[in-house]
C-alpha cells in the first residue's frame, strides 16, 4: 500500500503520540503558560477530573489575547480557551488528524481513548514523522531527544 492509502487505514496509535500539558479548568492562564514553557510545547490542553478534553489553548490564542489585554494572564484558563477542539480517537484512521488540522487550523490534535479521556498528543511532528517512516530513504528526520546522526557526509 502507498501512503494515501496508509493514512486511511492506519490507526492514530500508531503515530508517535506525545505526553501532553495539561491544566484543569481552573488552572489560571499563567499556571499554563509556565506549563508549556517547563515542557516545551505550544499548547495546554484543558481537561476534567476524569481527563476527559474540555478545550485547548495555544500559542497563538495566547499572543492574540495577551496583546490585547495582557491582565488576563491571571484569569482561569477556562475562560480563554477553545471549546471547538477536534479531538481523534486512538482508532481514528491517521488521515483524521490531518483533517482536524485543517478544519481548526491549528498544529496540535489531542488523541483520545474509547473512553474520551486524553491519551496523548499529535498533529504537525506526529504526521511528519509518520511520512517519513514511509519514505526513510528519501526524509531525515532528527526525533525528539536524538542526537543528530546521518548514514552518510553530505557535501563534498
Amino acid at each position: 500500500m502507498g501512503l494515501k492509502e496508509n493514512m486511511r487505514s492506519d490507526p492514530v496509535s500508531r503515530l508517535n503520540l506525545r505526553d501532553p500539558v495539561v491544566a484543569s479548568e481552573s488552572s489560571s492562564v499563567r499556571e499554563g503558560i509556565q506549563r508549556m514553557r517547563e515542557r516545551g510545547l505550544g499548547c495546554v490542553i484543558v481537561i476534567d477530573d476524569q481527563r476527559r478534553p474540555l478545550g485547548i489553548l495555544n500559542e497563538g490564542m495566547l499572543r492574540q489575547m495577551l496583546s490585547v489585554n495582557p491582565a488576563v494572564i491571571e484569569a482561569p484558563i477556562r475562560d480563554y480557551m477553545s471549546t471547538s477542539a477536534r479531538w481523534v480517537r486512538l482508532t481514528d484512521p491517521v488521515v483524521q488528524v490531518l483533517r482536524a488540522m485543517q478544519n481548526e487550523n491549528t498544529r496540535f490534535v489531542g488523541v483520545v481513548d474509547d473512553d474520551g479521556r486524553l491519551a496523548g498528543l499529535t498533529g504537525q511532528k506526529g504526521l511528519m514523522e509518520y511520512v517519513a517512516d514511509h519514505f526513510p530513504e528519501q526524509v531525515s528526520v532528527q526525533r525528539i531527544g536524538q542526537s543528530t546522526h546521518y548514514a552518510q557526509r553530505e557535501g563534498a
